[in-house]
Formats: structure tokens, sequence, C-alpha cells
């Protein structure tokens, strides 16, 4: 039997098993003391122990122990390093992926560039980092030569501004790729972000599995992604797809790649940007929408084949499109409070599909997946299950299908309100309303439209509503006359009154209440119709607090306790952790005397820094973390007393 060992964790890893199982390969999985539990590692034939993910060393090991012949490498971690690729290489064993040498050529944006210019594919226009910045047509872009990920990219509208954005942009390339190279290009104030999916076998075909669209970013980092993309003309379709397969083919690129173009909505023209030597974290759309030869592409299964040998075996015609899809990412963060990483347990944890009608959840498959009519579910989150700040935020994927856009459009509203996760606040309410919103609909978002326009946030008075519906005595039939049901003698009924940081009628405008409570602990479901319009929930009551899911977002309403202390809380100059994370600094010691807006300290989670600074002028009462100290959200960092 061969054996594959998944280099990754997380939901990457459980899909790639998937596929592998069903050809007939045992699966290993690697762990760290992490996730010495996680869903990945109960879904793998055999699980070994590493100390680290981006330990090569220990992984080549673990593929050695394993007796693995192959090993996929899933994204992000080892996925485009080409010392893992040699490593292994040098062990015996297959890399389902390029060779080291193409990811030398190709993980870095300088050499690339230049590869793209002698395949004769349109790169965007650049300058030198030496020449005279007086000189340049700004705005410009200066972004990090090695990696990827919007990481060590800063827009530059003025001469005055690149030294700063040059340093600032070489300090976090540094820090996230260990290499500070830059360069400096046109920066396209309205472009949409187009990549091709490419695949090359050893004997010599590449062929592209047509394009997505991921202009839907925010940061650089892509929140959406669609197959095809929406706003391409047949010819533009077939120009991206052929320069894609140009490139690739010039470099001998094996197994599969997607090749990344950036087009200027104002000209038209089209600009190669960067080549990911690895599988995509979006292209479960491209799986949704094409067809070999009438059948559903799985991208897997032809890296795996490739990988041993084996010819593709197919040609470019017998390729095709069929629908529309559309993914969203689900990520652990607070999209609508400065987009902060999120840490925690999920205590319950609903995906689309995973919930029987009598309101009982069901556990997920990891072996077949969970595909639901026409949407799909790649994820490994599970009621219970920590989620750190050690790692990547994505949660999980939610893919629709559609006959066309909107329909797909639809169906991914739906499954996004479908998800459920209690515990820990996610972006599934900004991705619903992002999904559900004229922009999106209408294809007008470029690369840029998210870090200058906001989702607006949700109302949070139906999910108080919905919520208090659920604390609410149920007025069943029954023959006891002392049962509760708002009579008063000479007045009208008394109406049912819940506290939900603030008073609740649970009667106003609500009819048809349907309440259905878990059997598993204190979940309950709860629809209703208001105001002529069908509104569901997923509630938790605790002894504290009610959390309430609606329409993907979570809302926290403290429950009102009279016999509690209400004495003052912290005041305005208390700076809490706005998230678990890492101290970088601590610039001011107790007694010290700050002005307003002074930086306190510096935190970080997700590779992202933030500046507590001080709220007013004032003195330094309390130090309450290090620098190197681990956090958790809502510590006390600091406390400023005012100036009298």
């Amino acid at each position: 039997m061969k054996t594959l060992l998944i280099a990754n964790r997380g939901e990457i890893a459980i899909r790639v098993m998937r596929t592998a199982k069903r050809l007939g390969w045992q699966t290993v999985a690697i762990h760290t003391d992490l996730d010495a539990d996680a869903p990945h590692v109960r879904a793998a034939d055999r699980a070994l122990r590493v100390e680290s993910y981006l330990d090569i060393d220990a992984v080549v090991a673990a593929a050695r122990e394993a007796g693995a012949g192959h090993v996929h490498p899933g994204y992000g971690f080892l996925s485009e390093r080409s010392p893992f690729a040699r490593a292994l290489a040098d062990a015996g064993i297959v890399l389902v992926g390029p060779s080291a040498d193409v990811m030398d050529a190709m993980g870095r944006k300088d050499a690339a560039r230049e590869l793209a210019v002698a395949a004769g594919v349109p790169v965007v226009p650049s300058y030198g980092l030496d020449e005279d910045p007086d000189t340049f047509a700004y705005p410009v872009l200066v972004k990090a030569a090695a990696g990827g990920g919007g990481k060590g990219m800063r827009v530059v509208r003025s001469a005055a501004d690149l030294p700063e954005a040059k340093a600032a942009a070489a300090r976090e390339a540094a820090s996230a790729f260990g290499d500070d190279t830059l360069l400096i290009e046109k920066y396209v104030e309205s472009g949409r972000h187009i990549e091709v999916q490419v695949m090359g076998d050893t004997h010599g075909a590449v062929l592209h599995f047509f394009e997505r669209d991921c202009s839907t970013q925010r940061r650089h980092q892509k929140v959406l992604e669609e197959a095809p993309a929406p706003t391409l003309s047949a010819e533009q379709q077939r120009a991206i797809t052929t320069a894609g397969v140009d490139l690739a083919r010039s470099v001998g690129y094996t197994n599969a790649g997607t090749v990344e173009f950036l087009l200027d909505n104002a000209t038209g023209d089209f600009y190669f940007l960067e080549m990911n030597t690895r599988l995509q974290v979006e292209h479960p759309v491209t799986e949704e929408v094409v067809r070999v030869r009438h059948e559903r592409v799985d991208l897997v299964e032809l890296q795996l084949r490739v990988a041993t040998g084996e010819p593709l075996g197919i040609d470019q015609d017998d390729i095709t499109l069929d629908g529309h899809a559309i993914e969203a990412r689900v990520y652990a963060e607070d999209s609508f409070n400065g987009f902060l990483p999120q840490a925690g347990t999920a205590s319950d944890v609903t995906w689309p599909g995973e919930m029987y009608a009598d309101g009982v959840e069901a556990s997920h498959d990891y072996d077949t997946g969970a595909v639901i009519g026409r949407l799909r579910v790649d994820h490994a989150l599970e009621s219970g299950q920590v989620v750190s700040t050690s790692f990547d935020p994505m949660l999980g994927k939610v893919i629709a299908w559609g006959a066309d856009r909107e329909d797909a459009r639809r169906r991914l509203v739906e499954g996004l309100e479908g998800v459920a996760v209690l515990g820990l606040t996610t972006n599934t309410g900004f991705l619903v309303a992002l999904a559900g919103s004229d922009e999106f609909r209408d294809a007008t978002i470029d690369t840029a439209w998210l870090d200058h326009h906001e989702v607006p946030a949700p109302d949070g008075e139906i999910a108080r509503l919905l919520g208090a519906h659920t604390l609410a005595p149920r007025r069943a039939a029954s023959a006891d006359p002392w049962r509760h049901d708002g009579w008063r003698s000479a007045a009208d009924p008394a109406p049912v009154v819940v506290d939900l940081g603030g008073p609740v009628t649970v009667t106003d405008a609500v009819s048809s209440v349907s309440v259905n409570h878990s059997v598993a602990g204190p979940i309950t479901w709860v629809h209703a119709d208001i105001d002529g319009q069908g509104q569901s929930a997923t509630v938790r009551d605790t002894s504290a607090s009610v959390e309430v899911i609606h329409r993907g977002q979570r809302f926290v309403f403290d429950r009102h306790d009279p016999f509690a202390d209400h004495g003052p809380e912290a005041g305005d100059g208390t700076l809490l952790a706005p998230m678990p994370g890492t101290v970088l600094a601590v610039n001011v010691a107790e007694g010290q005397a700050v002005a307003e807006g002074e930086t306190l300290g510096v935190m970080e989670a997700m590779k992202m820094e933030l500046a507590l600074k001080a709220p007013f002028a004032g003195t330094v009462t309390t130090v309450g973390a290090a620098t190197g100290d681990l956090v958790k959200l809502g510590a006390v960092l600091f406390t400023v007393e005012e100036s009298a």
C-alpha cells in the first residue's frame, strides 16, 4: 500500500486524507502537543508527534519512521520551502509538488518576474530601489520579494512617504520570511485579482483548469474567492489562462500550481504578480466548477497521480466549466472590532448540514466530507476544541455551487447563516453581510474596496429578542389553574419581560415562535416570525450571559442579576488586552507620567502588531505584563490615572 504523510494540520490535512484514502493510500498525520487530539490526527491511519510543523528535520524523520514514500505539504508551513523539498529528495521521498529548483525560481517575486518577462508574460511596471523616488509615478507598491499573504506590502502615495514604507515593509518581510529584499512596482488603484490553476506532469504536459477571481480581499488577504472570474470577457479569459500555462511550461513545472495576475480595471491590461508553487486554499471553487470529460475534477487526486509518475492523460479540450462556485473563509477574528484575532474554546460548533431536523447536531464524517446539496464545507473545528493564536486563524471554508453566480451567491449566504460557533467570535457575520451586499452581488468589488469601505455591523436587537424568547416561560396549554399566563385582575395581561443587558418584552412583534432545546447541553435553536420575516438563531444560556448566533454573528448579552455587586467598573484609563497574544514591548513603568496618545506598549498576535496608547495625559498606576508575556483576551495591561 502507498503511504502518504501529510505535513500539515487542520482542514487541508483532512481534505488531502479524504482523497488519498479513496485511492487506497495509507495516511500519516503529524502533530504538535497542542494538536495531539486534533481532528486531523484522528482522521489519519497513523500519527506521529513533531516539535513544530516548521521543523524540516523532524518532518523528514517522521516520514522515514512511517515508511512514507510521499509527502503532501498542503499550504502554509513548509509547502513552498525549497530546503524541505531537497531534504525529502535526499531521503528518497517524493514531495507532492514541484521540484526544489522550480520553487527557488518561482518562490521569489523578483526572480519569477524575470522568468515571466522571458516567457512573454506581461508584468507590472517597476522601479529600481536605487532610482530617484521623485521620478516615480505614484502611487507605488512596496512589497517583499520573498513570501506572500500580504506580508511586507505597503502602498506609497508620495516620495516623502517612501523611506518609512520601505523600512516598515523590510522589517515585516524579515520577520515573516527571513528575507527583507523589496520590490517597487506601479500600484493599480482599481484592479481584480485573477489567478490561473495549472497542473503539469512529468511527461511535459501542462494544462490549465481555468481561473479564479480573488478580488474580495482585505489588506491583500483573500476573503471570498470564486470561479470562474465574473468580469472577464472570453478574450481576456483565453489570454490570461494561456499566459499562465506559458509561464508554467517555460520553467518545466510539475504538479499543482497557481499563477496570479492583476487585471487593471481602467485599461483592461493584466500583469503577472507571482506564482504559488502549491495547492491553494481556494482550490475547492475550481473543483466545484471544472469538469474533466464531464466528471468533477479532484485536484488532489491529480496531484497524487502526477507524483507517482502517471501522465495527466487528458487534453486541454477535455477540461470544461459547469456553473459557478464561491468560497468564504471562516476565521477566528472579530471583524467589527478591528479584525482582532480571537482565541479560546469553541464550546459548541455547528456547520451547515450538521444538524438534524430535531435540532441534534450530527457528527462530521471526516472520511467522506460534508457536501450538502451543492454546499461544501471543508473544516476541522468541532465542539470543545481550543482555538489557539499559535496557528493560522482560519477555522474552515464554506463553498457554494450554483447554476449561475447569483444562484451560488444566495446558496453561500444561506450556508454561512448555518454556521454557529459559540465560545469565541468568528467573522461569519461579516461574511454574511459582505456576500449579501449589493456590491458583491454586482461584482463591483476590487482588490482595494474592503480597505476603503466598511461593511455595516449587524444590528443586535433581533438577536436580543430571540435570546429573550429562549429564556421566557412557555405558555403551553395546561389544566393547571395556577399556570403562568400573565392574567391580572382588572388590567391587561402582564407582559413577559426578560433582562438581557436591558429589558426585552418577548411578545413584541413576534409570532409563530418555535424553540428546540438540544439534548446535549444548554443550546437552543429558536425560529420566529418577526414583522413578517422568518428569523433563526442558535442560543447558549449560562448563568452569567446569553450567547446568540444570528445570521452568523455572535452576540453576548449579560444576564441581569439583581443581587449582584454593581460597583463601579474600570474607568477609561484601564487598557485591556484586545486579543490573546504576546507582549512585544512595555515602554513605561508604574508612577511614570505619560502624554495623551503615548504608546505604553505593543502586543502581537497572528503576526499583527497593535500599539496600546494612553487614552489621556496622566500617571501610569498599573503595569500588568512584561515583555514576552503571553496574555489572554481582556487581561489588564496598563492603568492610567488622569491628571487633575
